[in-house]
């Protein structure tokens, strides 16, 4: 058996027939950039993500730059996150000239510890670039909390989040402004890059709608400096398309998370496997399924070669990357990260995964251990 870490042409094969006929409508437009469609769509993003604002723009990374630069962040600031986590979330900060400043993450849900925030702000800190790593939210009200005190506005990295929530509200209403992705392998994945920022606060909204587009309002006016970041009416089309079955698809991961965990139970790999959380009151949309294991680039290759496929989020820590050298971070300042970076690996948790699949990817799991340790897992 096969099992591919994502399978987009077995979602495609359930929406071809909605999905062509809007995108032959934009090309018998031939109106392609921003519009009235692009317009529809974000009036039904902001729907769903419960925001009275949402703007559309080219890439999940344009989403987080919008909202920094909107924020006025620039040379000599300093923007604490985390260090777990996509390129885009430091590179963001680092193209505008400001510093990042890392806090470690939380050994089991991965995301920032809020513990650690407060010891970070100083006169420089101008914002907290909180991420919700693989589909769970971060610890909202706490770090909120601490954000509030110092009067320090919070940016939501939802790029894998869209629709997660906590206490009942949803990734990317909490802090000034959401940043989400829509790269294909999201939950909710275009036909190639796009991007969108949700918030509440009006005066932050216009702003990044002014930036998007050069700055300009009206056009070949520019009262503010801006950047090229608009989101194409075909990408638009096919997210609408697509938003409509976003919880269920969302919901058939977390069940597909469920029978993961149950499996792992069954087959007694406790000693060998860490499952994901699930922490009470909060939906984890399973953007990914990331399990913790000792051995990981072994087991990864034994999957390998009995074609399961897996992934690694995220083999090199940000504070460690060659690139953010000049930081002055080291191995071992972030030693819950780096472990996390060097024991973490990501399952197939896709909707169309079958039990099947899943019951093959798990005794793959086990056929490796019971190798390697000489015991039976059965």
């Amino acid at each position: 058996m096969k099992v591919p870490l994502l399978d987009l042409k077995a979602q495609y094969d359930t929406l071809r027939d909605e999905i062509e006929p809007v995108v032959k409508d934009v090309f018998e437009s031939q109106y392609f950039i921003m519009g009235p469609k692009v317009k529809e769509f974000e009036e039904k993003a902001a729907e769903y993500c419960t925001t009275t604002h949402a703007i559309g723009c080219a890439s999940g990374t344009d989403a987080i730059l919008l909202a920094l630069m909107a924020l006025g962040i620039g040379p000599g600031d300093e923007v604490i996150t985390t260090p777990y986590t996509f390129f885009a979330t430091t590179g963001s900060i680092v193209r505008l000239g400001a510093k990042p400043v890392y806090c470690d993450i939380k050994p089991d849900t991965f995301n920032i510890n809020p513990d650690g925030i407060e010891s970070l702000i100083t006169d420089k800190t101008k914002a907290i670039l909180v991420v919700h790593l693989y589909g769970l939210m971060a610890d909202m009200d706490s770090i909120k909390a601490i954000a509030d005190k110092h009067d320090i506005p919070v940016i939501e990295d939802a790029a894998q989040a869209i629709g997660a929530t906590s206490k009942g509200r949803r990734a990317g209403t909490i802090g000034i402004a959401g940043c989400i992705s829509f790269f294909p392998a999201k939950n909710l994945g275009g036909a190639g890059d796009g991007g969108m920022v949700v918030s509440n606060d009006s005066k932050l909204a216009e702003k990044i709608s002014l930036m998007r587009v050069h700055g300009s309002k009206p056009k070949y006016y520019h009262p503010m400096m801006g950047i090229n970041s608009r989101l194409d009416a075909l990408q638009a089309v096919i997210l609408q398309v697509k938003l409509k079955y976003l919880d269920s698809w969302s919901k058939k991961r977390s069940e597909n998370a469920d029978y993961y965990t149950e499996l792992f139970e069954r087959k007694g790999l406790g000693d060998f496997v860490t499952t994901p959380p699930r922490p009470d009151g909060y939906g984890h949309i399973y953007n990914q399924y990331v399990i913790r294991v000792e051995n990981r680039d072994a087991l990864r290759a034994y999957m390998a070669d009995n074609d399961v496929a897996s992934e690694i989020y995220y083999p090199v820590p940000l504070h460690l990357q060659e690139c953010f050298a000049y930081l002055g971070y080291k191995a071992g300042d972030m030693p819950v990260s780096e472990k996390a970076a060097d024991t973490t690996l990501a399952l197939p948790v896709y909707p169309e995964l079958t039990k099947e699949m899943q019951e093959y990817v798990v005794d793959t799991i086990a056929g490796y251990y019971a190798a390697s340790s000489g015991c039976s897992l059965d």
